[in-house]
């Protein structure tokens, strides 16, 4: 409860609120995605970058805390999204990531409940509909969209 507390609290007190998540992709052509426990669907993984830490070292940490992902090689940004859905002052950077280890998915906790690699073309109904696009513009060459 404290948690949604300051989430909502950060939501409104914060400038800029700065977020990054990654696109790892494995070599059978699979995406990981995430279930979190506190907004529905299926998610690229990822969350806030903290005072003091590189987008790089918060994605590094996020990949591993949600997703049991090790960075081993350096990651390509795809572009920097303004959240509109969230709230005008919240950024999204996401990064595509092909070089990693994976040492498999985190016990289920409260914030994240599943995580899973999906075929790229076949990736749950539920899946949110900016992770939809992304994939879209990664995959296919669509137009890359300012907003996320």
């Amino acid at each position: 409860m404290l948690r949604r507390f300051l989430h909502f609290y950060w939501r409104f007190a914060r400038g800029l609120t700065l977020g990054v998540q990654g696109c790892v992709l494995d070599r059978e052509g699979k995406v990981l995605l995430v279930r979190h426990g506190y907004v529905a669907g299926w998610h690229f993984p990822g969350g806030g970058v903290e005072t003091g830490e590189t987008i790089l070292e918060a994605l590094a940490r996020e990949l591993m805390e949600e997703g049991g992902v090790k960075l081993i090689g350096a990651p390509a940004l795809h572009g920097i999204f303004q959240n509109v859905a969230a709230t005008r002052r919240d950024h999204v950077a996401l990064y595509v990531v092909r070089d990693f280890e994976w040492s498999g998915p985190p016990a289920p906790n409260y914030e994240i409940r599943e995580v899973r690699f999906f075929p790229v073309d076949a990736v749950p109904d539920d899946t949110a509909a900016p992770t939809r696009r992304r994939l879209n513009e990664i995959l296919n060459g669509a137009v890359v969209a300012p907003t996320w």
